[in-house]
């Protein structure tokens, strides 16, 4: 599996993940404080680590969660680890953000989303919000061997590439399709226009392609739609209305009904597959799967950082967010010294 390719066997990592309890799926580090970016995210030695943990049965690690780790919930934690997982999976995009947490010398944050769940947004993105992050290169710091898990995780890189693949032209470089897959889950998201530096996917592909190679060369090379020269760097797809056809129809579920919602007129009715036959004799083809993404994530990631009030508390969500916002000022004034 891809995902392979860049697993860490970091100590730092290791020993952040000693901190909780051990009962984890999948636990992964992502962000500015793992890979270098551009820009005003490229302190990264001060970064601020991003983990996210899988776990199977939310309410038995929030259970032992709160009893290692009392003080890094919000007024939620004495509602019990019920109630927090009832906001977890029920609110949001499924994940529950503990923010700013000093742990081992660093300041880390870390979300907690159901394996069930996770897969669920990998195979059909229903929020292409974890799925999203996973789309970009991750250090595995722990793995199960959990096999519908593993499939998922590769479907979801193979899914990045089809909806890539349908905005973009004829012949573009790796750098054009690896900048289309970083933005897929930033379409639509309200804090690329407020609390996001603007540049963000750009920062995150150009001092990573090396990383974005090695997670989805494999795929690219087994991939019957392209012609992948990968000593050039370059990619030629069949943009035939046949060709595209084919990569709606192997589109995540969601996608697909949110492009017939976007397509069907009022009163029509038409089942999925008699819209995506429109979609691909469309020129503006790529347009409309580009609003498809935007129809899940913006309400997707409004959701949750709604929900983010909640769970980090009123005090550490107005110092995330000012974190935020000084990064997206620092970028502003880099692009216009």
């Amino acid at each position: 599996m891809a995902l392979q390719a860049l697993q860490s066997s970091g100590v730092a990592f290791r020993k952040i993940l000693s901190h909780f309890p051990e009962e984890l799926s999948l636990a992964f580090a992502y962000g500015s404080g793992v890979y270098r970016q551009a820009g005003p995210s490229s302190d990264q030695k001060n970064a601020m680590l991003d983990f996210v943990f899988t776990v199977d049965d939310p309410v038995a690690w929030h259970s032992k969660n709160l009893k290692k780790n009392w003080n890094h919930y919000s007024f939620l934690k004495v509602l019990g680890p019920r109630i927090i997982t009832a906001v977890q999976n029920n609110y949001g995009a499924g994940v529950y953000y503990n923010p700013l947490i000093t742990c081992d010398g660093r300041l880390i944050k870390y979300g907690v989303i159901s394996t069930s769940v996770l897969i669920e947004d990998l195979l059909n993105w229903n929020n292409l919000y974890i799925a999203g992050r996973l789309q970009k290169p991750v250090k595995i710091v722990a793995m199960n061997e959990d096999v519908a898990l593993r499939s998922a995780l590769d479907q979801n890189l193979k899914s990045a590439v089809t909806a890539a693949f349908l905005m973009l032209p004829e012949s573009f470089s790796e750098e054009d399709l690896f900048i289309e897959i970083a933005g897929l889950s930033y379409s639509g998201d309200f804090r690329m226009v407020v609390g996001e530096d603007k540049a963000k996917v750009l920062n995150i592909v150009k001092p990573n392609m090396a990383h974005f190679r090695e997670l989805y060369s494999s795929i690219l090379q087994e991939s019957p739609q392209v012609v992948y020269k990968a000593q050039q760097g370059s990619l030629e797809i069949d943009k035939s209305p046949e060709g595209q056809f084919t990569q709606l129809m192997t589109l995540p579920k969601t996608l697909q009904q949110q492009i017939n919602h976007i397509m069907d007129p009022p009163g029509k009715n038409r089942d999925v597959e008699e819209t995506l036959l429109q979609v691909a004799h469309d020129p503006d083809c790529g347009d409309v799967v580009r609003l498809g993404l935007a129809a899940i994530v913006r309400p997707s990631s409004m959701r949750q950082s709604t929900k983010g009030v909640l769970t980090a508390g009123l005090k550490k969500s107005v110092v995330y967010s000012s974190l935020k916002l000084h990064k997206m000022w620092k970028g502003w004034l880099r692009k216009t010294s």
